[in-house]
């Protein structure tokens, strides 16, 4: 992806949240991405992450008040609102999205939200019953009739110890999520898979033994996910089948996203599509096995040994390579405990991939339930580039970057 955010002008609002250390992840990425950052804090925010960090990273003055009392200066939010070309709140707080949605004008952080005349890009942060409120629902939906971008929230382990949506987002998403916006508004942009069909599995499969219990894996789906968002930030129409997780694609128009739960689903949806893709991505954990039989009611637990009988699943990456036609191109993913290298390759020989993933369990950061990977890509020609540990967002465009350059 080219460089979007080259020169503009970003204004970063940091509402007090405990996420609000995540801004100084992200202004780094900002100004690392050529961008002028001016951060404006509320007032509950400068007690979860100073400002004199923030101002260290972005080298400008953080701004918290309408007034700085230390040089009589008015701080002037109309100006601001017009010197920017993104105002993104990150994090934005319940009480802070409440605020903009009713047009409240109590802190020069909500000031200046009113007197922008630049998209504005609200990334939330709060606990699950919080987000999960209809009130805070309610908000969400007037920035969006407003025409504000809101943000994806991740989902996990929250500062509550409780678990799911409403978490903000890490700055890697974010930052794309910025790119792609700008990537869409540029006349002038290259996108190097227009035209291309994308085919693209994530996600693991889930086998299901009776009505509550079934055969999985800890794949989240999110490495798949990103190169979905990768793909279609380059201008492809993506199909996305997606096995059973909580995590979705950014909103993309080009992104239609199949979800299914076993691998008969996705193999039955995958090779249905194969033929009008002109690309096949494979990066779903799929079952190798899945039970002979499944019992409708739920197996009570009445003798000290239980056995399964499983039988083995259709591979999809193996059928997609023998039905490929020469103007196709199939990509798939190895994940490996030992011999990587040699059994990656056999793999790509086998299932006649142009290239593979691979990643290994036994490296740090990398494989399932990570929001990181580090891979290796071996391809058809014999050749064979080493990445090192980054983001699975960055993951995904060092992926699509290959495909475009070598395939």
């Amino acid at each position: 992806m080219s460089n979007s955010l080259s020169g503009k002008k970003i204004l970063l609002g940091v509402c007090g949240s405990i996420a609000a250390y995540k801004a100084a992840i992200l202004t780094r990425l900002l100004v690392k991405q050529k961008a002028e950052v001016q951060i404006l804090m509320t007032e509950a925010a400068t007690h979860f992450i100073s400002p004199l960090t923030l101002s260290t990273l972005s080298k400008r003055s953080v701004i918290s008040r309408f007034f700085d009392d230390g040089h009589e200066q008015w701080n002037n939010h109309v100006e601001l609102g017009l010197w920017a070309d993104a105002f993104l709140i990150a994090p934005a707080t319940g009480s802070t999205i409440a605020r903009l949605a009713t047009g409240m004008c109590n802190d020069v952080l909500a000031a200046t939200y009113l007197s922008a005349r630049c998209p504005v890009f609200v990334a939330p942060a709060m606990d699950l019953d919080m987000w999960q409120h209809p009130a805070t629902q309610r908000n969400i939906q007037l920035l969006k009739d407003a025409s504000n971008q809101i943000v994806p929230v991740g989902n996990g382990e929250l500062a509550s110890g409780l678990n799911g949506p409403g978490r903000l987002a890490e700055p890697e998403e974010i930052m794309l999520f910025l790119q792609q916006f700008f990537e869409k508004q540029s006349p002038t942009k290259q996108q190097a898979l227009k035209g291309e069909k994308v085919l693209i599995t994530a996600g693991p499969t889930y086998e299901p033994i009776d009505p509550v219990r079934f055969i999985g894996n800890r794949s989240s789906g999110r490495m798949g996910i990103a190169l979905a968002e990768a793909a279609a930030a380059q201008g492809a129409q993506v199909s996305l089948v997606l096995g059973p997780t909580d995590l979705r694609p950014a909103s993309h128009a080009a992104i239609e996203v199949v979800p299914v739960q076993t691998a008969q689903q996705m193999f039955d949806a995958t090779v249905q599509r194969f033929p009008n893709a002109t690309i096949g991505i494979l990066a779903a954990a799929v079952a190798d096995y899945t039970p002979l039989e499944t019992s409708d009611v739920k197996i009570k637990k009445k003798t000290s040994d239980l056995v399964l009988h499983l039988t083995k699943t259709k591979d999809i990456l193996a059928h997609l390579g023998s039905i490929k036609t020469a103007q196709q191109r199939l990509v798939g993913f190895a994940l490996e405990t030992n011999n990587e290298e040699e059994n990656a390759h056999k793999k790509l020989v086998k299932k006649n991939l142009d290239f593979i993933v691979l990643n290994s369990l036994r490296n740090k950061g990398a494989g399932f339930r990570h929001k990181t990977n580090q891979i290796t890509i071996l391809d058809r020609h014999n050749n064979k580039q080493y990445y090192e540990l980054k983001s699975k967002e960055a993951v995904a465009q060092d992926i699509i970057q290959y495909l475009v350059h070598h395939f």
